[in-house]
């Protein structure tokens, strides 16, 4: 596989005169979680389908497992597997007969299919509700069957579309670690989602959707130093110290919370506040500790499209 699981350039969609992709260029690199953040009808679902030969394009080039979507076609999807929005098993079927079902839409031989559900059944906790209904599944077990089915066929990349919608936070925190786990094993997962927190989380890099445009892409961290807000803050043993402090750092501000702490504007990079402490420490000032404050995704969310996002930390 090439180092980029997934690469698309100039990627353009519509529906008659509704632009919803206009250009957006996606490298995620082999390995890795890349999210695609944006509100409702910015075009994650959209781009999901895309890139998952369920939609075609109407400009652009994409490339997933080094292959043309356009053109390899059958050779894309021998390589993906997708999970959508809302969990995509028979409920009339036992888990055990859905993941068998999947094994014989693959074309695995008795033996093989056999280790493969139940290997799958306990990897997921699966194994005691085997024989259950899917109907009677909670919503976590199902998303989680889900999830499962679209292991069988081992796909070296993943298409998660708002995998935990609906979970309560437990259910959402074991679909996280599934989603690690899959990632160390060498798993490439392509995550859209609307919870920031999730994003923020899981994702070596976000891209942010808005309108059809990339509006924004790079690491937690790096789109968090994008948006005003980040500060140092600045713990003084002493008002003497803290005085001092106040006549070097002009635009540093006291806490209004607590005592001996002062406020200093700062993007929270390293080298920002190596420059910052040799700066107190060219005039002796002791500092007795510090943290770094910047702002956090729904900040970024909000500068970025111009909206909140109701669902963040829900």
């Amino acid at each position: 596989m090439t180092s980029s699981a997934i690469a698309a350039t100039g990627l353009r969609k519509a529906y008659k005169d509704k632009v919803v992709l206009d250009g957006i260029d996606l490298d995620v690199a082999t390995g890795t979680i890349f999210s695609l953040l944006g509100p409702n009808g910015a075009g994650k679902t959209t781009t999901v389908n895309v890139l998952s030969t369920l939609m075609k394009a109407d400009g652009g080039t994409v490339r997933v497992a080094g292959h043309d979507v356009a053109t390899e076609t059958k050779a894309v999807r021998a390589a993906i597997g997708v999970t959508g929005q809302f969990a995509a098993v028979d409920e009339l079927l036992t888990g055990r007969e859905n993941l068998q079902l999947m094994a014989d839409l693959k074309r695995l031989g008795s033996g093989e299919s056999k280790r493969v559900v139940a290997d799958l059944l306990e990897r997921f906790d699966l194994t005691e509700s085997a024989q259950k209904q899917a109907a009677s599944y909670s919503g976590g077990m199902r998303r989680k069957l889900d999830l499962a089915m679209t292991l069988v066929g081992k796909p070296s990349i993943i298409f998660l579309d708002e995998p935990t919608t609906g979970l309560d936070p437990r259910s959402r925190r074991t679909m996280w670690d599934i989603i690690r786990r899959l990632v160390a094993e060498g798993t490439t997962i392509f995550l859209t989602t609307q919870y920031l927190e999730e994003a923020d989380r899981l994702a070596d890099r976000i891209a942010v959707l808005d309108q059809g445009r990339l509006v924004a892409q790079g690491t937690p961290a790096e789109l968090k130093r994008l948006v005003p807000g980040g500060h140092v803050r600045l713990r003084f043993a002493g008002d003497l110290e803290l005085d001092a402090a106040m006549r070097v750092l002009p635009d540093s501000t006291r806490d209004d919370d607590e005592d001996l702490i002062l406020r200093v504007p700062g993007d929270g990079g390293a080298s920002s506040l190596r420059a910052l402490l040799a700066q107190l420490d060219a005039h002796s000032i002791e500092v007795e500790e510090f943290s770094v404050h910047t702002p956090d995704l729904d900040d970024v969310f909000l500068a970025l499209t111009g909206r909140t996002n109701t669902k963040v930390n829900a």
